[in-house]
């Protein structure tokens, strides 16, 4: 976690209740994720929507478009990742994953996105064993 937060007062958002529709069982792989610094879940802060996630099955290919919180959001390749990690999980390996900040939301939009779909970055930062620790934390604590 970081010393200092970066967004200390985030809007939150009521959980959505949860219905078993087939459209939205791919939703329900990553709306649980807990953002990095606060212990709400990033479906509570507006950072991804059921409406941010496409999944074509038949093309084996996904793309998450996430609204970080604020503009110039540190967390954002942090999120990305945690994103990344879950879908792996969850899905066969030759399903082709795009993340993505939504247009307009960060400062550093192009850097962010292609930080998070470049192979080599991603698996560089998985290898570090304290941001490795943060994605865990992020995907499989019990905070929320």
């Amino acid at each position: 976690m970081t010393l200092g937060l970066i967004n200390a007062n985030p809007v939150v958002h009521a959980k959505k209740e949860r219905v078993a529709r087939t459209e939205d069982l791919h939703s329900n792989f990553v709306r649980d994720i807990r953002d990095p610094e606060h212990p709400y879940s990033l479906e509570q802060l507006s950072v991804l929507s059921e409406e941010s996630i496409t999944v074509d099955d038949k093309l084996g290919r996904i793309l998450i478009t996430f609204t970080p919180t604020i503009q110039h959001c540190s967390m954002a390749t942090v999120i990305g990742l945690c994103l990344r990690v879950k879908l792996q999980e969850c899905f066969p390996p030759h399903y082709k994953v795009d993340i993505k900040v939504a247009h307009g939301s960060h400062a550093d939009e192009e850097a962010v996105n292609k930080q998070l779909n470049d192979k080599e970055r991603v698996a560089a930062a998985l290898e570090n064993p304290n941001l490795r620790q943060l994605v865990d934390e992020c995907l499989y604590s019990n905070e929320l």
